[in-house]
């Protein structure tokens, strides 16, 4: 039987229940108060409300404007609200907030109605576009699981959304919440988003793309579209239904766009791939020594990988797409023909000092550390290194997973040719090109910067140089003979002969050069002797040590590929040596300048000296039989007919080879040779820089002279010394006693 409440009892009752609002009103009402306080943590100031702070990826920034590569903790990009689509405005407002124009940072109505959700831990889609910033920018990103602290957290995002719009127009508030959000794969921010993902800029992004970035944002794993195509379709139709629903798009456009596929065109940045990786690395270690040097206003250092840095180079995307397109085209054949060379061949007899160099290799390898950190002894290592395993090796046909013993992985990659490429203008002295080796998620030693290698034949130019400065002219002629050198503190010095070494009787320097004789070259150090050699080297950028001895003028002494195309570059810049440059200047996220380069420039030879050797190094091109003839003749990579000069080199036992080339708006040197010298080509036909350098340089200038927009002309000519020649440099008439054949001479290059 039910008992009917007397009015005094209803009234009672009553009161309970509004004590009980009314408490829990004071309780939310005080809550907020104490929250506004920063009882609960420090909410932020006004200050930081200005200057919201972002991990922001800093960008590398090439001579033509592309964005080469990023630095980042977190792959974010910042982009104005102009550079945005509408359809991702659009899209966002649609799903997330569509009372976002509206409201004034909090929707109450969907506010209060999922309080009791999530106060049992329960996520619901009611945070207005405005509270999901001040989540991303000022709350701990961690949702709390007790539902107080949680509802503590909500209340913080309900205030500091409150006053972001105060501060704050609706478009600039869609503009930071699109800049900060997650869309998976460590991208954040549209901007990335849209090159990961469609591989093109927030501008040109379609209804159904946005639409497809727009739904990954509630859970970016879960909804990606890489991982979970259908569940990311379906969503993005759910998406593009909301727009039709809100009146941005029409029903008909919806239905259109959702029959299509989501059409991705997946590019995950990764610091291991892209354009000019080794680049990258070398430029990263650079800046952190500029900012190390620089404070922020409030007097806290910069962080490259944070900061949103724009860093300008000197460098052309499209010209180091070219130096990087050249090495893989002809890397994999030389591969081939090192393979077969020593195919079959027992490398512990043929090999010098090979146990050393392996046993080297095991101990310098990421696996010997790994083990060694493990805890592992040296006897458990070595059984570790001589047991069969799956290893992901390297191979020009794309990486392979292979079963294998480690100790033989080190043998494989010894026996890998490596390859290092460098393009300057020789008047800027700004770099264009750069490729530092062959595979950087495999071997990021830098072979451009950082790995000096002996330059063998390529330091001949510098001792004939000498030689024009005292007067030699290029027509000087010398009997190619055996010449001993004694003296300067390295006892009697005899060079062997070329491993070519076939012209016979009186040549001329021209001559000399162009086929890279050694005796003469002999002669003429014994002529000007070594110190002044030694100095000009040392005064044309070459920071090894380089001792005078007579042995310097056939390149006993090691250089790196950007100092020895710097110093080619001199002979090109009227006799000035300048300082490569590749960073021009260095921004923060506003635009503000931090760092500016100022180059090195010096004058090192006189004009007219500097033109005679320009006009010698094209005899190395243009003359029958010389080392670089091929690029006048040779079907894929040569057939040249514009002015070209350079100079070959090989070194000892075919450790290395080079050639630097040289036109009047490119200087570019290439540098072949194995990790150490005792692994080398087994003859000087295939080891000859001719064979493993100079034909990188003849695919990469092709590409360059094919491609109008870089501006570089095939039908360009050496500027002449302003004051004109005062030396004949015609040496037609030597011709008359030299007798060869057209098949003899490109036996002889070397």
């Amino acid at each position: 039987m039910i008992t009917k409440l007397s009015q005094q009892d209803i009234k009672r009752y009553n009161w309970y229940i509004w004590k009980f609002f009314i408490g829990c009103f004071a309780f939310v009402v005080i809550l907020i108060g104490l929250t506004t306080l920063g009882v609960f943590g420090t909410l932020p100031s006004l200050r930081d409300l200005e200057n919201p702070k972002s991990d922001q990826a800093s960008e590398i920034i090439s001579s033509d404007k592309q964005i080469i590569g990023k630095y980042y903790f977190k792959n974010r990009s910042s982009v104005t609200y102009k550079e945005i689509s509408p359809d991702v405005i659009n899209a966002l407002v649609a799903k997330e907030d569509n009372h976002f124009y509206a409201h004034s940072g909090i929707d109450f109505w969907r506010t209060f109605s999922i309080i009791p959700y999530n106060l049992v831990g329960k996520k619901q889609g009611a945070s207005t576009i405005t509270q999901q910033l001040a989540l991303n920018l000022f709350s701990d990103h961690a949702r709390a699981k007790n539902p107080l602290k949680r509802f503590i957290q909500k209340l913080q995002e309900l205030i500091i959304a409150v006053r972001i719009e105060k501060h704050y127009t609706k478009q600039e508030i869609i503009t930071m919440y699109l800049n900060t959000v997650d869309f998976g794969s460590n991208t954040f921010g549209i901007a990335s988003a849209a090159q990961t993902y469609f591989n093109t800029t927030p501008a040109n992004l379609k209804a159904d793309q946005a639409a497809t970035l727009i739904q990954m944002l509630t859970a970016p794993t879960k909804n990606s579209p890489v991982r979970h195509p259908d569940r990311a379709k379906s969503n993005r139709n759910f998406t593009l239904k909301r727009m039709a629903d809100e009146g941005f798009i029409s029903d008909g456009q919806a239905a259109e766009y959702q029959a299509k596929p989501l059409g991705l065109d997946y590019h995950q940045t990764d610091h291991n791939e892209g354009l000019a990786p080794y680049f990258r690395s070398v430029l990263k270690d650079d800046i952190k020594n500029i900012l190390s040097t620089l404070t922020k206003a409030d007097g806290t250092p910069y962080d490259i990988d944070r900061d949103g840095l724009k860093i300008y180079t000197t460098l052309n995307s499209k010209m180091q797409q070219y130096a990087e397109e050249a090495q893989q085209k002809y890397m994999r054949d030389l591969q081939n023909q090192f393979n077969t060379q020593w195919h079959g061949v027992k490398l512990s007899e043929k090999i010098k000092n090979y146990k050393l160099l392996i046993d080297q290799g095991i101990h310098q390898s990421d696996r010997y550390r790994e083990l060694k950190s493990d805890g592992l002894s040296e006897e458990e290592i070595m059984h570790n290194f001589y047991t069969k395993d799956t290893l992901n090796l390297f191979t020009w046909r794309g990486d392979i997973d292979t079963v294998m013993k480690p100790v033989d992985s080190i043998v494989y990659c010894k026996m890998l040719l490596r390859n290092a490429v460098m393009s300057m203008d020789p008047t800027t002295g700004f770099v264009k090109a750069w490729v530092g080796g062959i595979n950087f998620e495999h071997f990021k030693y830098d072979q451009v910067k950082q790995g000096a290698r002996q330059v063998g034949s390529t330091a001949k130019p510098f001792t004939y140089a000498v030689a024009i400065d005292n007067g030699y002219s290029p027509c000087f002629p010398v009997d190619n003979v055996p010449v001993t050198i004694t003296g300067y503190g390295s006892g009697p010095w005899t060079p062997g002969s070329s491993p070519l070494e076939t012209l016979q009787g009186k040549i001329t320097l021209r001559q000399a050069l162009a086929h890279s004789q050694n005796w003469v070259t002999a002669y003429i150090m014994n002529e000007v002797h070594p110190e002044p050699v030694a100095e000009l080297i040392k005064r044309l950028g070459i920071h090894n040590d380089v001792p005078a001895y007579p042995s310097i003028c056939l390149g006993v002494f090691d250089a790196t590929v950007m100092d020895m195309t710097a110093a080619y570059s001199t002979f090109v810049n009227h006799g000035v040596w300048t300082e490569p440059t590749y960073l021009l200047r260095i921004e923060d996220k506003n635009g503000n300048l931090l760092y500016t380069h100022t180059p090195k420039v010096k004058q090192v030879m006189n004009e007219q000296n500097a033109y005679v050797m320009v006009d010698m190094l094209r005899s190395v091109v243009d003359m029958t039989g010389a080392t670089g003839n091929r690029l006048r003749w040779h079907e894929g990579y040569g057939r040249f007919t514009n002015p070209i000069g350079g100079k070959t080199g090989t070194t000892q036992e075919n450790s290395d080879g080079w050639f630097i080339g040289i036109t009047p708006k490119l200087v570019t040197g290439v540098w072949t040779g194995c990790e150490n010298r005792d692994f080398h080509f087994r003859t000087t036909r295939m080891g000859e820089g001719s064979n493993s350098a100079l034909p990188i340089f003849g695919y990469y200038l092709k590409k360059v002279y094919a491609d109008e927009s870089l501006g570089i002309k095939a039908n360009q000519d050496f500027e002449l010394p302003k004051k004109g020649l005062s030396m004949v440099l015609d040496c037609g008439v030597y011709n008359q006693d030299q007798k060869s054949t057209n098949d003899v001479d490109k036996k002889l290059s070397f």
